[in-house]
């Protein structure tokens, strides 16, 4: 954020798009970076400093889930996608690749302005901006690797730094605070997303698989977050 205002670049072929959601957005107090297609999206990355992207999916030329998958290499930065309606497999893909969220086409702007708002709210709490210093830094273990609680982040045995999305990290986070706790689907997704979900919504499904690629020894055989058949999700650091 410069000088406490959040930039916002939506990214979209669509011109009329495009425009409404500058209009609305600068309305709400936000600064707003245009791009109709992924250049310009690279170019405004590049240009300066940018809080969250909003990207559309289907897009002429390179689409927005290879934009994604090429961002993610080497910028955290949160990213909402938005994709038409119906496009199931699009918005799976998605949040595979690392997305912290999605809304479906045509976008209803009070919705978006909070999940905009929910999204940036995690990424503050986890870039640790409260700007009260922690006198000891609270950790977790998972298996071989820390997650750092108040520095955000993931630690490999050998120290190395583990990239994690906001999302992510949040769902680590929530397991931190419920150890030997078995968690359904919904009290998850409640905790790590401000926001309240359909109790059919399979995204966090979506979202631990991606997190145990990185994580576990063995994925399919997953010893660090545990499957309850049934229930949901339990991590156990004492097992």
């Amino acid at each position: 954020m410069n000088g406490g205002t959040t930039t916002i670049l939506v990214c979209d072929d669509e011109r009329d798009v495009r425009e409404m959601l500058q209009e609305y957005l600068t309305r709400r107090g936000y600064d707003v970076t245009m791009a109709e297609n992924t250049d310009g999206l690279r170019a405004a990355l590049a240009a300066g400093a940018v809080d969250l992207v909003l990207l559309d999916i289907n897009m002429p030329g390179e689409d927005g889930l290879t934009a994604l998958r090429n961002l993610r290499t080497e910028d955290q930065v949160p990213v909402v996608m938005l994709t038409a309606a119906g496009e199931v497999f699009d918005r799976i893909l998605g949040l595979e690749m690392g997305a912290d969220d999605y809304l479906s086409k045509p976008v209803d702007l009070r919705e978006l302005e909070a999940r905009i708002k929910a999204v940036l709210r995690r990424k503050t709490r986890e870039d640790g901006a409260t700007g009260v210093p922690a006198a000891t830094p609270r950790s977790a273990k998972f298996g071989e690797f820390t997650l750092n609680l108040e520095a955000a982040k993931l630690f490999a045995a050998d120290g190395s730094e583990v990239p994690l999305t906001a999302m992510e990290f949040s769902l680590m986070k929530v397991f931190a605070e419920n150890r030997s706790r078995v968690l359904n689907r919904d009290q998850i997704l409640e905790q790590a997303h401000d926001r309240s979900w359909d109790p059919f919504d399979r995204s966090i499904d979506i979202r631990i698989s991606r997190l145990r690629r990185k994580i576990e020894a063995n994925p399919q055989k997953p010893q660090i977050i545990k499957t309850v058949r049934g229930i949901g999700y339990i991590y156990d650091p004492a097992s």
